[in-house]
């Protein structure tokens, strides 16, 4: 047994920021510990996602329960299990989100949580490498950030075609305002994967205090009473201690930290007894308030040749762009999984966007190992409800840390969602049907001319729509008797304990969860530093 400053459980896009910042200082001694292993080949090769999306070598290949709004389907959760977890195998588009969603936390009671006091965090864990507003980017920080232009005539075109139909195009959405059409900002930078393990891991590897444990499963958490001392974990089926002088900080992610939880005897006592397990604290909202982004893809053929990956991802098409790749040109080998994104308004009156929409330039069908690109060359474009109020849950149904937890998402429980997601397909196809699309010879697939009513388009996200990846609240932050960790990610009524993940969001952000995500890791560890000074 070995006994740390601190411990860090999960390697993420948050734990391996709070790893980086409280090693900083050579007097703390601090474990991180991965469930997944050090790196993987195609993790630093942007294009890898699509090789790990589907590769239990660097994923926790989770899946959703079967629901009625799903017709039945269980959908594909992945989750990155690897030194970066998901930000090394997600699809690298950086969107913070918009002030109105960190202003709506501290409107919740969560003081220290608004766009005021988060911008800061932002422009200090970021590089950005492009024209921007220096009062909203930040030009040191550790992760690089670039803003690709729109090349080749799809990309182009789509953007015209947005215009059209009332959507201005936005040189930078993480700047003062979020709302329009714009091309994806990545965690990319020469030609490079930039994942937290890059940016914030490699170059504090050789720090003599901080111990990085790789293929280790934390198995639970060990409590005296109600204060954290430790951790056990498990490597290559050996049973592992550690103790902790001042903390344990949780960044396993929204559907491990809440199973980490529930196996250490925190959570729902009803559920735990019934598992076998002993209730060490009560905490209900442990697991609870699950909201992700369900997105139908709307899918659509392209005439015009050679301007979409289906005909320049084959073949010589694939050996060229390899070629490209290794020699600095532009390539698909280096792109984000969907190039472009639009965020809009439902309707007039609104203060800020509500729905996004992306494309992502290829035609995909099932495969066994995965999806694989399509014969037939097209498009997809994403649309979904960006402050989703469905709400759904996560737990365990085993006191065996290694069986997968439970997760139900219940889309499309609330009204409003439906509601909104119908609109936001009908967005989608009014910039895909634009009179500015027709040179590039574009027609539908999906949903279909023949879906016109709100109820046949709802149906048809019913049978098609996944989740973009966003899982988020299952260890939510406030006051109220469902949160679980207090404004400085403290677990309710246990000390020496804090969660810092996306499982910690009220209400889920404007965009994709990798920049918050990576921000709260920024947060919590001035917090936690704070009070070790205190």
């Amino acid at each position: 047994m070995q006994t740390y400053d601190y411990i860090v459980v999960g390697a993420g896009s948050a734990g391996a920021v709070v790893a980086h910042r409280l090693s900083a200082d050579p007097r703390n001694k601090v474990l991180l510990i991965e469930a997944g292993p050090a790196s993987h080949p195609w993790s630093r090769i942007p294009i890898g996602y699509a090789k790990l999306l589907t590769n239990p070598a660097a994923n926790w290949l989770y899946s959703s329960e079967p629901e009625a709004n799903t017709n039945g389907r269980k959908l594909p959760v992945p989750r990155g299990k690897i030194l970066g977890g998901s930000s090394s195998i997600n699809g690298l588009a950086f969107v913070r989100g918009q002030a109105q969603d960190f202003d709506t936390w501290a409107q919740m009671g969560n003081k220290g949580w608004s766009y005021d006091d988060v911008l800061p965090l932002f422009k200090r864990m970021e590089s950005y490498e492009a024209d921007g507003d220096d009062r909203f980017r930040g030009r040191e920080g550790p992760l690089r950030v670039t803003n690709p232009k729109p090349t080749g005539p799809l990309l182009t075109t789509i953007i015209k075609a947005a215009e059209h139909v009332g959507i201005p195009h936005n040189p930078d959405y993480n700047g003062a305002s979020q709302e329009g059409i714009a091309m994806s900002q990545a965690t990319i930078a020469s030609r490079r994967r930039m994942s937290t393990a890059a940016c914030y891991l490699e170059p504090i590897r050789s720090r003599p205090n901080l111990h990085i444990e790789t293929d280790a499963l934390t198995e639970g958490l060990i409590l005296d009473g109600k204060r954290c001392v430790g951790v056990r974990y498990s490597v290559a089926g050996v049973t592992r201690e550690a103790r902790c002088g001042r903390e344990v900080v949780v960044s396993a992610g929204s559907i491990n930290s809440p199973q980490l939880l529930e196996l250490s005897g925190i959570g729902q006592p009803e559920r735990l007894s019934g598992l076998g397990i002993e209730v060490r604290h009560a905490l209900p909202g442990v697991g609870e308030n699950l909201r992700d982004h369900f997105a139908p893809r709307t899918r659509w053929a392209v005439g015009a040749p050679g301007v979409t990956f289906n005909d320049r991802g084959r073949g010589l098409g694939l050996v060229n762009q390899a070629f490209r790749y290794v020699v600095g040109q532009p390539s698909m080998l280096a792109m984000v999984a969907a190039p472009m994104r639009a965020f809009v308004k439902s309707r007039e009156g609104l203060e800020a966007p509500d729905l996004l929409l992306g494309w992502v330039p290829m035609l995909t069908e099932p495969g066994p190992k995965g999806p694989v690109l399509s014969k037939q060359s097209g498009m997809t474009c994403y649309a979904h409800v960006m402050r989703p109020e469905s709400k759904g849950h996560i737990h365990i149904t085993s006191s065996d840390p290694r069986r997968p937890p439970s997760i139900n998402f219940n889309f499309l429980s609330s009204a409003p969602d439906a509601e909104l997601t119908v609109r936001a397909v009908r967005i989608a196809c009014s910039i895909m049907r634009s009179p500015v699309m027709a040179s590039l010879q574009v027609s539908e697939i999906a949903p279909g001319t023949n879906r016109n009513s709100d109820d046949e388009i709802l149906d048809w996200v019913k049978a098609a729509a996944e989740t973009t990846y966003h899982p988020v609240g299952t260890c939510k932050m406030g006051q109220d008797p469902m949160a679980v960790v207090d404004e400085r990610l403290r677990v309710h009524g246990i000390t020496g304990l804090r969660i810092a993940d996306a499982s910690i969001m009220p209400t889920l952000t404007s965009g994709n969860t990798n920049a918050p995500s990576i921000m709260i890791g920024e947060k919590v560890s001035d917090l936690v530093l704070e009070d070790a000074r205190g």
